[in-house]
């Protein structure tokens, strides 16, 4: 694709099946390192990962060749794959079906950036379905309550 020229700067948030506190945190840091891999295998660049114990939040630069959700279908089937190669106590391991996707504009970067590195203390006073419904409002995405929880 010469003479294609994106920043496809794109935050993404999913959560772990059920929102179970899965993501613990002798797994974090090589679960966050992994996906960081598979987003670079695929040609995109993962600008951060971060989440606390039953969701993740991504800042990544989407490849052009690539839609986000066969970027998001490649990323979860690997992450959990690798999950139950390299721990076998985390067996029950699971992402959510879905996902959210949110543009970012390169001036907010910075903003993104720090939202992002602070989930731990941010989680302590608010919770992912508040959150993720404060996103999806702040976005103007419709949304029907009964699927906000898989």
């Amino acid at each position: 694709m010469a003479h294609t020229f994106t920043n496809l700067l794109t935050h993404i948030i999913f959560s772990t099946k059920s929102r179970r506190a899965l993501i613990h945190d002798e797994l974090r840091d090589d679960l966050f390192a992994y996906m960081g891999g598979v987003v670079r295998n695929l040609g995109g660049t993962p600008v951060l990962i971060n989440g606390p114990k039953d969701h993740v939040h991504l800042l990544l630069v989407v490849p052009a060749k690539v839609s986000i959700s066969e970027l998001l279908g490649k990323l979860k089937a690997n992450s959990t794959k690798w999950v139950h190669e390299t721990r076998p106590d985390h067996q029950s391991f699971a992402w959510q079906t879905g996902y959210s996707a949110f543009a970012v504009s390169d001036s907010n970067r910075g903003k993104v950036i720090a939202y992002i590195q602070n989930q731990q203390e941010h989680h302590k006073k608010i919770s992912f379905e508040e959150e993720f419904v404060a996103f999806l409002k702040k976005n103007n995405i419709p949304y029907d309550p009964r699927f906000v929880v898989d």
